[in-house]
């Protein structure tokens, strides 16, 4: 059996397939194929407030694609989501509209949600009881944080501070101030909390950190990083440091959001399970159509 999950993001368009695994009353999942386009709808949405119909008709295509691959690996279940950029874009409806017709249900997530999918995958149950954690997905258009403790949710929320929205000088002082006071009310009351990242900058970033899966990046090792990545041009990130296009630029202001959130939760490090939205929608999936058995990610 395989499902699928389709994450329409303001910097990329992915899809997931997964083998889903019953085993001694467990099911887990097992990434199948990835499959990532470096479509950047964010510019459009943060700035125009609309998606042009070129990269309108790219996301068309794309979903044809991911519809035709679906089929070829006879996925039986799927959900396809989209975030930021289509949340803001005044076009989304007639876009998801023209989405649909292709054979794939869209859905246009609010932020609250998408961090509740995220936190879904529940990173947390392997990482240790009795601990307080504060969970960042940072995004292009936006972050998402969880925090919880004793491995049961504690609080959530979504603000629009991300990637592309810094590259293109939307974001906004006082949602900065609102997220600075929102972590700093949600983790004061923990002597220590441990930082939980998500999101393709930070998966990067820990592979640029030479950093196995499960070492967790410290304050000091991110800053160093991040000053080490400032110091080049975007070409010669691109050029000599071998980033991709559409990671070389984003990959700063990812590291200004992740270190400004260590500081304000006071987080010493952050642990990379290298897993995203679609990791989380895998297991809603498992969740809302295989509830009877104990599942595991």
């Amino acid at each position: 059996m395989r499902y699928a999950a389709i994450d329409i993001g303001s910097n990329a368009v992915r899809l997931l397939i997964a083998d889903i695994i019953q085993n001694n009353g467990t099911i887990s999942f097992k990434k199948n194929t990835l499959v990532r386009v470096p479509l950047r709808l964010g510019d459009d949405a943060f700035i125009d407030r609309h998606i042009s119909e070129s990269k309108a008709t790219d996301l068309i295509k794309t979903m044809v694609a991911f519809r035709n691959l679906m089929d070829v690996y006879k996925v039986s279940n799927y959900m396809a989501c989209a975030t930021s950029a289509m949340r803001e874009a005044g076009n989304s409806q007639s876009i998801a509209k023209e989405i649909r017709e292709t054979g794939i249900d869209l859905q246009i997530i609010e932020g609250r949600e998408e961090a509740e999918i995220i936190y879904n995958s529940h990173i947390e149950q392997h990482l240790g009881n009795k601990k307080a954690y504060l969970y960042i997905d940072v995004g292009g258009g936006s972050t998402e944080l969880s925090v919880f403790a004793d491995t049961k949710l504690v609080a959530s929320a979504s603000f629009n501070i991300g990637t592309i929205r810094i590259l293109d000088n939307q974001d906004k002082e006082e949602t900065w101030e609102e997220m600075k006071t929102w972590v700093k009310n949600h983790t004061r009351m923990f002597k220590t909390i441990y930082g939980i990242g998500t999101g393709g900058n930070i998966n990067k970033l820990s592979r640029l950190a030479n950093e196995k899966d499960d070492k967790p990046i410290s304050y000091a090792k991110l800053k160093s990083l991040y000053e080490y990545l400032n110091s080049f041009s975007l070409k010669d990130r691109i050029n000599v440091l071998g980033l991709n296009n559409d990671r070389a630029d984003v990959i700063i202001p990812a590291c200004e959001i992740f270190l400004t959130l260590m500081k304000y939760g006071r987080l010493r490090q952050v642990i990379v399970p290298r897993v995203g939205l679609v990791d989380g929608i895998i297991q809603t999936l498992i969740d809302r159509t295989l509830p009877s058995v104990p599942h595991e990610s």
